[in-house]
């Protein structure tokens, strides 16, 4: 009960769709001011949709460097062939567990894992639909800096950085997982989630001082805590991140989430990017538990108005935005596909009919779709 309050009244719990609800009107007025309603969708040309939704995440790393190994699995072959693949991937590269797994095409860390063994890996590719990504585990902080670059512009900026942290409670002894998780006055929030992902069983009780780790994933859905991390810009980071965005073609606008040793590496621009997400990606510092709903909206309101501003500026170089209509499907193909391949090139096939949207993700993917 207490759980369900503190979700209820602390804003940063909200479902995606309740929270976005206000910024859909001046989303609109923006479309309505530039004449055109997909026009973020002009913001990156250089990936499909502009990353709104459905672009895959192998096709946008391999245009990037400094990226951890990785290996795209097709949906359309048996598992065990996969199996076989993620081996042989493995043995190639001498690497050992644990490994990352996760959607070719996914949104706030949906369908992804660590799988810290063989048997977690069969698991999940005997389960899994559509393509994947098998990916070498980075060790180390993780953080997500947002970044844009207004077209003609030699440089680009960081609009925010966000610190990760993956939540933990510690064993006294005497009280179990569950115990130490709902006298947790932030894990309480998320107990349901905590407890329904744990590798082992709630009822054990840890050692005193034994570290129980909540999250393992840099998702805020998926549990992990986001802090602002405005103080870590520096010059050394700016460039290092400027020189990773304009190695992807056609990319000005969006959010790089990425590990680093410690902070000092970080700020010293050395880091490895986990993913690239495009414009419905957020500036996830916003989920600060100090940062106010007002301050959320602000910044929400400030990064749709650059993404509109510099689609505008690619459309006079001759990249428009996706029709209304195509746009339409897109979103539309994609809520009906969740957890299955879903990309742009999809459009022409036939829907599946067995599986229509719930009005939760058809307002959710059809308003935003953030990507947190």
């Amino acid at each position: 009960m207490i759980g369900w309050i503190r979700r209820t009244t602390r804003w940063e719990f909200w479902p995606p769709w309740l929270t976005y609800i206000p910024v859909v009107p001046y989303v609109l007025y923006l479309g309505i001011k530039h004449r055109s309603l997909t026009l973020f969708t002009a913001a990156n040309p250089g990936i499909p949709s502009a990353g709104f939704v459905g672009e895959s995440k192998s096709a946008i790393l391999s245009s990037l460097g400094s990226v951890p190994d990785f290996l795209l699995l097709s949906g359309e072959v048996p598992a065990e062939a996969r199996i076989a693949s993620v081996n042989e991937f493995m043995m190639a590269r001498k690497m050992t567990y644990p490994i990352v797994l996760k959607p070719d095409v996914g949104e706030r860390g949906t369908g992804g894992t660590i799988a810290g063994n063989g048997e977690d890996m069969h698991s999940y590719l005997k389960t899994s639909l559509g393509d994947a990504i098998v990916q070498k585990y980075i060790a180390g902080m993780e953080f997500g800096i947002f970044y844009y670059r207004y077209p003609g512009q030699s440089k680009g900026r960081i609009f925010s950085i966000t610190e990760k942290h993956f939540p933990t409670v510690v064993g006294d002894g005497a009280s179990s997982i569950t115990d130490l998780i709902l006298r947790d006055e932030r894990a309480v929030c998320m107990a349901d989630l905590y407890l329904a992902r744990l590798k082992r069983p709630a009822s054990d009780v840890p050692a005193a001082g034994e570290l129980i780790v909540l999250a393992e994933l840099g998702s805020h859905c998926r549990g992990s805590v986001f802090l602002n991390g405005a103080r870590l810009r520096t010059q050394m980071l700016t460039a290092a991140v400027d020189a990773m965005a304009q190695s992807h073609a056609g990319f000005y606008f969006g959010r790089f989430d990425v590990r680093s040793p410690s902070i000092e590496d970080l700020q010293a621009g050395s880091f490895e990017v986990l993913e690239l997400n495009g414009v419905s990606a957020e500036a996830t510092y916003i989920y600060d538990p100090s940062v106010s709903l007002r301050k959320a909206y602000r910044t929400l309101h400030g990064q749709w108005r650059i993404a509109f501003e510099i689609g505008a500026m690619n459309r006079t170089k001759g990249s428009g935005p996706m029709p209304l209509k195509e746009f339409l499907c897109l979103v539309y193909r994609c809520a009906t596909r969740r957890g299955t391949q879903c990309v742009v090139e999809d459009l022409p096939r036939r829907r599946h009919k067995s599986a229509r949207p719930t009005l939760r993700q058809a307002i959710a993917l059809a308003i935003l779709g953030p990507q947190s």
